[in-house]
């Protein structure tokens, strides 16, 4: 038996989800507004087009979304739910949480619901939180349905071409549940490195920098980024925390077949693919087609992979996430519904 499969039950995969909305932006749509032209995000970022929500639309609205679509790939009904968790840095707002707004919206009455922010990294770490707690007592409460759900369009400055080209809106969602020892969630592994703090984030509108007139007119309220050195912290340090996980799982590089990572920019993952060491990997980067969604878009990758037949039973999938913190958080799973 592999080093990795061990004990009668693991937390798995039930069923996924995801959601874009209708509103597709294309890059001749915000060239202008950015000073630069189409040929030339889609040379720097490898994205063709995303997606807007509406203006009815908050991030509870596209998680539940995703949500209803994962429980129904689960053959599940939001009741039978012990929790519901979303990961997300664009809230419906600062409180309660979106997870409760989205357990309303589901009818999941009994679940307990809670956010999780790792910025784009949210996802991941949400899904490690989830498997662990379904791994001990919790799962005496119901199964899981984890969420990464974005609006970042509200937050984007629509002049910037360091984040405006980059970023989309969505959602992508998974139940998890108990599944045979030699499927499911096999290991994680996460690092923050805090010293790099300044490279992506909002300043304004939390405790520290309370809303008002003046960081609304210094634009303090807007998504920025530091792109070249958070290229360089993802070209050093998602390599290492893929290689820091198989290692600890004593799991041979050439045995995963499938790579979902997040979707942050298509030019910088076909550079940075070359150095993971995963000889048979496939690469899962439907990034062209949405964008930059933060925390939705490793599950929107994984939906669109799972819901394209391309995951067979039993092969190992690496999932990872990255974002600011800055945090990188991967982990492998043996798939199998």
């Amino acid at each position: 038996m592999p080093a990795y499969s061990s004990g009668p039950l693991r937390t798995g995969v039930w069923g996924t989800g995801s959601y874009l909305p209708d509103h597709v932006v294309r890059n001749q749509d915000i060239a202008a507004s950015t000073g630069v032209s189409p040929e030339w995000i889609e040379r720097k970022t490898g994205i063709i087009e995303r997606r807007y929500a509406a203006a009815h639309q908050a991030t509870s609205d596209l998680a539940a979304e995703a949500g209803r679509r994962a429980l129904e790939d689960a053959g599940l009904t939001a009741e039978e739910l012990g929790w519901v968790i979303v990961a997300t840095t664009t809230p419906d707002q600062p409180q309660p949480p979106t997870a409760a707004i989205v357990q309303q919206r589901l009818g999941a009455g009994r679940a307990a619901s809670f956010d999780v922010n790792a910025v784009c990294a949210g996802f991941v770490v949400a899904l490690d939180v989830a498997a662990r707690m379904l791994a001990g007592d919790g799962a005496s409460r119901g199964p899981a349905l984890v969420i990464g759900s974005e609006v970042y369009s509200r937050v984007i400055d629509p002049t910037d071409r360091r984040t405006a080209p980059l970023f989309g809106d969505g959602a992508g969602a998974v139940v998890l549940g108990p599944v045979p020892a030699q499927r499911g969630v096999l290991g994680s592994h996460s690092a923050t490195d805090s010293r790099l703090l300044d490279l992506i984030g909002i300043s304004a509108g939390g405790s520290r920098t309370p809303p008002s007139a003046e960081t609304l007119a210094r634009g303090e309220h807007f998504f920025r980024m530091r792109g070249r050195e958070v290229r360089a912290y993802v070209m050093r340090e998602l390599p290492r925390a893929v290689q820091a996980l198989l290692r600890d799982l004593s799991v041979p590089p050439d045995l995963v077949r499938h790579f979902i990572p997040h979707q942050a920019n298509g030019a910088m993952l076909g550079e940075v693919l070359e150095n993971l060491g995963l000889p048979r990997a496939r690469a899962h980067l439907p990034v062209a087609r949405h964008g930059n969604t933060g925390a939705a878009s490793v599950p929107l990758a994984l939906d669109h992979a799972h819901r394209s037949g391309e995951l067979s039973d039993g092969d190992l999938v690496l999932l990872a996430g990255f974002g600011g913190g800055m945090t990188t958080s991967a982990a492998l799973l043996a798939w199998g519904l």
